[in-house]
């Protein structure tokens, strides 16, 4: 076990510099720059600028200064945003976006997981077909259209939650219960298809054939295979639910990190651009470390090996 998760922490850390690689080839290679897009500066400013962030540097010398500041977790400040710095930044939007996130992830999995095994147990039938269609709706809506229709309903229609901003304690219910019903459908499908092809296998057959009831079979033998591939798929959706969708946070005008990804990308501020795609890339190592560890605790099948 500890083998596998050193093993695994490395293989993290090899990821999160090649992240930070990816991104920072991307925006060098896009033209223009922070200050080079402010209008009426001087070319002595620009040139102090340049110094202070050390863009004047060659290439892979700017490169090596973000792998020391990674590395040393003394990290940059933000160019767009003057005198704070990136890791500022991101403590003071990472709670919003994980207070809406971890509300639709806790309802993604109350509306995916049961509405996927109420499919799987009734095969070929109305329910069957009303779930799936359902899952089917609900993966096709898109953010950017069910947002704004939930904001209409719930928030200018019949005012049960502030349509926009982040005032009051109920102001996360509307961004959350967007992002729960767009992931449930994801988590529908998963399980049902997981589910009804655990029941099928022998082992429950066999189960079945000792007189065990029903309900034993399906949460005590099934489920705890067929949560599998859930599990699976929550590693790197958990860690997009925390993070904020951007898209949403935009809508609800929520001060989250997708509104500093949002800012970072428009203007060129690639300190706060790394350190976002920095802040994901851990997140998703972290929760498939976590996935892959409740995986071998729910099946002994399953070895962790480095």
């Amino acid at each position: 076990m500890i083998r596998f998760i050193v093993s695994r922490a490395v293989q993290g850390i090899i990821v999160i510099f090649a992240v930070i690689t990816i991104t920072f080839t991307l925006s060098k290679m896009v033209p223009g720059g922070g200050v080079r897009n402010e209008r009426f500066i001087s070319k002595e400013a620009q040139k102090a600028q340049d110094e202070y962030y050390g863009r004047n540097k060659p290439w892979l010398v700017q490169l090596g200064l973000q792998f020391k500041h990674y590395a040393t977790l003394n990290l940059p400040e933000s160019e767009h945003y003057k005198g704070r710095g990136v890791d500022e930044i991101i403590a003071s939007g990472f709670p919003v976006s994980a207070t809406v996130g971890g509300a639709a992830l806790l309802i993604a999995l109350a509306m995916g997981v049961p509405l996927g095994a109420f499919a799987a147990l009734r095969p070929n039938t109305l329910e069957d077909r009303s779930s799936t269609l359902a899952a089917t709706l609900g993966i096709c809506a898109p953010s950017m259209v069910l947002a704004p229709l939930i904001a209409l309903l719930f928030g200018l229609k019949l005012r049960w939650f502030n349509a926009s901003g982040w005032f009051d304690e109920s102001d996360w219910v509307l961004p959350a219960m967007t992002l729960g019903i767009i992931y449930s459908a994801y988590i529908a499908r998963l399980t049902r298809g997981s589910l009804r092809e655990t029941l099928a296998q022998e082992f429950i057959r066999t189960a079945r054939a000792k007189g065990a009831s029903e309900t034993s079979v399906v949460f005590l033998h099934a489920m705890k295979l067929a949560s599998l591939p859930v599990l699976n798929y929550l590693g790197p959706a958990a860690a997009g639910m925390l993070t904020g969708s951007f898209i949403v946070e935009t809508v609800f005008q929520l001060p989250g990190l997708g509104q500093f990804f949002i800012a970072a990308a428009i203007n060129q501020d690639i300190p706060l651009t790394i350190a976002l795609s920095t802040f994901y890339a851990a997140l998703i190592v972290s929760f498939n470390l976590m996935v892959d560890i409740l995986q071998a605790a729910l099946n002994p099948r399953i070895r962790l090996q480095a």
